[in-house]
């Protein structure tokens, strides 16, 4: 018996490597069934949470919608309200706890996007590490790098690759595993990057993965290349500023633009804390000695 066709497979590709807008456009798909119209609206929704349209996305989800849109919402509310993450993950606890829609896969990934933001990566895994979908199981292969357990990402990508090894997911997985490993395993994340630039279209997602491989190899001026294309994609891109950040100062060249970028978009970024927690120790280390 022949396989269903994927209806939703572009959809899902564009997702994953990053083709945000192209998700959105492309969108339009018809003799869809009530599952994947569902998985259709998610990932249609998540694009524009990726794209900042936050209150989008809270304005269209109401609450009638179905619970992994619902979850897709609490994402949308959680990253356009910093100030006020707690309701949002009191809401998130609730929802967990009741039997009838705790163990919804989308519901499950997106606590876990919630609670890795918050660098409560036990709490996450609780949540993620049962897996059930490629996106847990990539999900996990993240949260387990995070936590510098490389051994158990390994184990999490093994899981992917025998479910299906060509898999878009399995390929980034394998990505970020190879490239918190380092050593010899750079060159190999390099070239599935370089893969996905040559199969798709190219996106900030893969401009910064092939930049962070050329960056671990030594190679900075082909990084700032990348990542000064990967700009012009995306002014406000984190990661993109991030990254150029550090390549910057590899080059011997000024910084501050990048960071400056940084923390008025991204004042949460990772960078931008560790930045002002070194500026904060500089000044009273000065002040001790005047």
């Amino acid at each position: 018996m022949a396989a269903a066709p994927d209806h939703l497979f572009n959809l899902r590709n564009n997702f994953y490597l990053g083709s945000y807008q192209a998700a959105i456009n492309n969108s339009d798909l018809p003799n869809l069934s009530p599952d994947d119209a569902v998985e259709r609206d998610c990932l249609v929704y998540r694009s524009y949470i990726a794209l900042g349209s936050y209150q989008l996305v809270i304005n269209e989800i109401d609450s009638s919608a179905p619970t992994p849109l619902q979850a897709v919402k609490l994402l949308a509310l959680y990253l356009s309200n910093p100030h006020d993450k707690e309701s949002t993950i009191s809401s998130l606890k609730e929802w967990l706890a009741d039997p009838a829609i705790g163990n919804n896969a989308i519901l499950r990934l997106i606590a876990g996007i919630i609670f890795m933001h918050e660098e409560d990566y036990n709490e996450a895994l609780k949540h993620t590490n049962a897996g059930g979908t490629m996106e847990l199981h990539a999900l996990n292969v993240q949260i387990f790098i995070k936590m510098h357990r490389s051994d158990y990402a390994e184990k999490q990508l093994r899981v992917m690759q025998q479910v299906d090894e060509d898999h878009t997911l399995t390929q980034l997985a394998n990505a970020w595993f190879n490239l918190a490993v380092g050593g010899s395993k750079i060159q190999e994340a390099y070239l599935i990057f370089q893969d996905f630039s040559e199969k798709y279209p190219m996106t900030g997602l893969i401009l910064n993965g092939k930049a962070v491989c050329c960056m671990h190899m030594g190679n900075f001026d082909e990084a700032e290349t990348l990542l000064l294309e990967a700009l012009n994609k995306d002014a406000k891109d984190p990661e993109t500023l991030a990254n150029l950040v550090v390549c910057s100062l590899h080059l011997g060249k000024s910084s501050s633009r990048y960071l400056s970028q940084l923390k008025l978009t991204h004042p949460e970024h990772i960078l931008v804390k560790r930045a002002s927690s070194a500026e904060d120790s500089f000044e009273r280390a000065v002040q001790s000695v005047a």
